[in-house]
């Protein structure tokens, strides 16, 4: 799931990256592309209870041009820092695994 810097929530448009790697486990620059708003200044991504989901290097290179900050970490971990956090972020928890 996404949830956009409004606040809105929205399923994650996982196919982006499937097409690209052939599975949803690694974010793709199409992916990347798809999650940055202007103005966002984090991205936290709920990496799964595993910690598997990653981002390409295409994609990190993606987010840090446009002055994005990434912080990965296990789902169950990224929910409570979501919770405490301000400002403006955007945040991608994988849910399934």
């Amino acid at each position: 799931m996404v949830i956009r810097l409004d606040g809105s929530i929205n399923k994650r448009k996982k196919k982006l990256s499937k097409a690209v790697h052939g599975t949803s486990h690694l974010i793709s620059l199409a992916e990347a592309q798809h999650l940055f708003e202007d103005g966002a200044c984090l991205l936290l991504i709920g990496t799964g209870q595993q910690g598997l989901v990653r981002l390409d290097d295409e994609a990190l290179a993606f987010l840090r041009r446009q002055g994005c900050a990434i912080l990965p970490m296990a789902t169950p971990q990224a929910i409570l820092v979501w919770n405490a956090a301000s400002g403006p972020l955007i945040g991608l928890f994988h849910v399934t695994c």
